[in-house]
This record gives structure tokens, sequence and C-alpha cells, in this order.
């Protein structure tokens, strides 16, 4: 079960508490979940999982702010929010990421451009540690 609230011209989809999706979701406009989705989910906008949100399958967006459990990979073009007592198992794709303290994400974090390619980051994350420690010495 879907409701469309329109704001300002701007549609948002809302899985609202209670409610249990199968099946894949995709959307041109802003999800938010509150429910449960067991599927996939792709928007070209914004993608919030709600406190009581659950989701068990691959999340795709160009941002998406978690606050409930989800299962499955997240990609973002944007930013990745893990909010609250939000509980992530799978990896994680984004331009930027922010984590409070009191999420738990279990997986891979690939960022920037090319968040496929996470090994020259490696590398050159290593590298600035080297050169931290040197600096503190």
């Amino acid at each position: 079960m879907a409701i469309e609230k329109p704001t300002n011209g701007n549609g948002t989809t809302l899985i609202g508490a209670g409610t249990t999706l199968k099946g894949d979701l995709s959307s041109n406009s802003d999800l938010r979940i509150d429910g449960t989705v067991i599927g996939n989910i792709h928007s070209s906008a914004k993608v919030v999982i709600g406190a009581n949100g659950v989701v068990e399958g691959d999340i795709s967006g160009n941002q998406a702010d978690i606050i409930g459990k989800v299962t499955g990979n997240i990609k973002t073009k944007e930013l990745l929010q893990l909010r609250g007592d939000s509980v992530v198992t799978g990896n994680l794709y984004a331009e930027k990421l922010q984590v409070e303290p009191s999420a738990t994400f279990n997986g891979q974090c690939h960022m920037g451009g090319s968040a496929t390619s996470s090994s020259s980051k490696v590398s050159s994350l290593s590298k600035i540690d080297e050169v931290e420690e040197v600096v503190l010495q």
C-alpha cells in the first residue's frame, strides 16, 4: 500500500507502519519507508528508512537517510546518512557518508566518485595515517 502525498509539486511516497511490501520498488520521487519492504528499492531522489522501517534488499538513490534496519547494499550518488539506532548489514557505496555514534554498520564502505574502485583510496588512506604518525611523534 503506497500513499502519495504531494508537496509543492514534488510527491513523496510513503510505505506506512504496519504495511509489508514484497517486490521491487522504483520511484522518481522521494520515498519514506516506515513499514517493511522485502525487495530492492530504486529512487532517483531521496530514500528515507524511518525508525520502524525495515528493508530486506538493496537500496539505490540520489541520497539516503537510514534510521531503521537495512539488510542489503546501499548505493547513493550523494549523501548517505546512518542515523539514530540504525542497523545496516551490507556494503555502502556513497559520495559522502555520515554515521552517528549510535548507528551500527557491518559491511564494506566505498566512498568518492569512483566508489567501485576502493583499492586506490585504501592505499592513500594508509599514507595519510603514516604522515599523521610522523607528525605526532
